[in-house]
């Protein structure tokens, strides 16, 4: 680690009011300037380099042995913030309690993004800083990861490896993502009766797609990670203004595992086309990372370290590490506390001893990447 990066130690009530903090700045996308700026303020008040790019990440460059990197934006969703008290087994702890975690109660931040990230970006820059690690907070991730793309276009080198912030649980370390291929199915036809026997374009609409979705008809025996996940997410039609014709228009998702790649999928799904056109606007590639990378055996070995039993997982959505991943050839983990099943939730709410934990975790898997 070069001597030149300033490093210190956080103490737990001062990372834990950095997770308050950060909670309670709303920075629904795309207004993340002033959580941004809480950020700001606390690498320098810590003698870190820090300043935000053209496109709203905070970043703080350092020992690229370890790019800690997590989002700033959350989802809409009001949760008034607060800490409560509540009873370990309702707390939704990520984990099972260490011989250090006697009480039989924890205290519980609620509030929309502390799972989704903020948990996991607190953390993240509390562990930059007691480390000299480099470290970002990324803009856009929960729309369209405009922040991680700049990013990688913007640096001149690839880290050595990637840490990438979301919630696993402190004794998870997520390895893979499935892809995303979106766009817009289109078709017109022309107008007439509804008694007439021929499909109108909201027919073809429909006809296509059950075509798709019974090409990809999932078997109940492959897990959803490694399936082809057909959605549709919106759909509009009907007679057109000049009254001349039927259009409709037909918004839809493919998750796609890393069996495939999107032009795979783009293929097969162009192929049973018969009317209309699919104009495709979104291709982010799927990830599967091995968990015999450095960074998956530093995360193992500190997990247990902490008394914790390692979980290696496997998202069925996306995050910035497909982003990543497609350009950087470096080993990278996805990494955070927080129980993943309440991200966007009306009761999103994170234990105060999860993030400890995930810090600790967090720290450790760091030092020894940057000792490497």
């Amino acid at each position: 680690m070069s001597t030149t990066i300033p490093t210190t130690t956080v103490p737990t009530d001062e990372a834990r009011q950095l997770l308050v903090d950060l909670v309670e700045t709303p920075s629904v996308t795309p207004e993340e300037e002033d959580a941004g700026e809480v950020l700001v303020q606390f690498f320098a008040a810590h003698d870190r380099e820090v300043w935000v790019d053209d496109v709203g990440n905070v970043r703080a460059p350092a020992d690229d042995g370890a790019l800690l990197t997590s989002h700033i934006d959350t989802v809409p969703g009001d949760i008034p913030v607060r800490v409560e008290r509540l009873p370990r087994e309702d707390a939704r702890f990520g984990g099972e309690p260490t011989d250090e975690d006697t009480s039989e109660e924890v205290d519980v931040l609620w509030g929309r993004g502390s799972v989704d990230a903020k948990g996991p970006l607190a953390a993240m820059a509390v562990v930059a800083v007691e480390t000299g690690a480099s470290f970002v907070g990324v803009v856009g991730e929960e729309v369209d990861s405009r922040g991680a793309l700049h990013l990688v276009d913007d640096r001149d080198s690839e880290p050595d490896a990637v840490i990438n912030g979301e919630p696993s649980g402190w004794e998870g370390i997520t390895l893979g993502y499935r892809g995303l291929l979106g766009g817009n199915y289109v078709a017109t036809s022309e107008s007439g009766h509804s008694s007439r026997p021929d499909d109108n374009a909201i027919q073809d609409a429909i006809n296509w797609w059950n075509r798709v979705e019974e090409e990809f008809e999932p078997d109940d025996w492959v897990p959803v990670f490694e399936r082809v996940t057909p959605k549709p997410t919106s759909i509009d039609g009907g007679v057109s203004e000049d009254g001349l014709s039927v259009e409709t228009t037909m918004r839809l998702q493919l998750r796609v595992p890393p069996e495939y790649t999107t032009e795979e999928i783009r293929e097969i799904t162009d192929g049973h086309l018969e009317n209309g056109t699919v104009h495709w606007d979104d291709q982010v590639e799927p990830v599967m990372m091995s968990p015999r990378t450095a960074p998956g055996r530093a995360f193992r070995a500190a997990i247990r370290k902490r008394g914790g039993d390692p979980r290696l997982l496997r998202k069925t959505g996306t995050s910035d590490m497909n982003v990543y991943a497609k350009v950087w050839d470096c080993p990278m983990v996805t990494y955070g506390p927080g129980d993943s099943d309440l991200d966007h939730a009306p009761n999103e709410h994170l234990p105060l001893e999860e993030y400890d934990h995930s810090v600790a975790v967090l720290r450790d898997a760091t030092e020894t990447l940057l000792e490497d």
